[in-house]
């Protein structure tokens, strides 16, 4: 199982913020509607993105709470979903990273790390399978640990979403 997110240490060039966002009290309210079966049990297993899990061939699946399901209609739709998940296993009080593939430290807005103050995770995954009854929806592929909360489910709208032009300077996408 996955370390508490308190004994994760920072690295050279890291800097930590002065309180731990997770002992703060809440703003808002943020409700799990259900759960995120994956294989992935721990962080080293776990994929970096959505590309590198699809490439795994490894399906997933979310379990939505009974009294969220009827929320599900209409998801048929979509052939893909963008799923919100609170990566609970995740530190909250690095604003300053060092990746180990980086030269430069940078700030958390500007990495796409599950470390960050909230620890909301976006994936985008082809849909594979829906039952709204038993709030079962089959995912091709998901970068998240088994047991993870889901917090939204999104249709994925190409036409809306996707924006073919946009770039992160001095980054090829990967």
């Amino acid at each position: 199982m996955t370390a508490p997110r308190e004994m994760f240490e920072a690295r050279e060039g890291e800097q930590k913020l002065e309180h731990d966002p997770a002992a703060v009290p809440a703003d808002g309210g943020v409700v799990f509607i259900g759960r995120i079966a994956s294989p992935w049990t721990t962080r080293d297993s776990c994929p970096k993105n959505m590309r590198a899990a699809r490439e795994t061939g490894q399906p997933a699946l979310l379990t939505i709470d009974a009294p969220f399901r009827s929320g599900l209609q209409g998801l048929e739709r979509a052939s893909h979903v963008v799923i919100l998940s609170w990566l609970h296993h995740a530190p909250r009080n690095l604003i300053v990273q060092k990746p180990r593939h980086a030269a430069e430290a940078k700030g958390v807005f500007g990495l796409r790390s599950p470390a960050r103050p909230n620890p909301i995770g976006l994936h985008v995954a082809k849909l594979v399978g829906l039952d709204i009854a038993a709030g079962r929806i089959d995912i091709e592929a998901i970068d998240a640990l088994d047991g993870t909360p889901v917090i939204d489910i999104k249709p994925y709208f190409a036409s809306t979403d996707a924006v073919p032009e946009a770039t992160i300077e001095g980054r090829e996408e990967r």
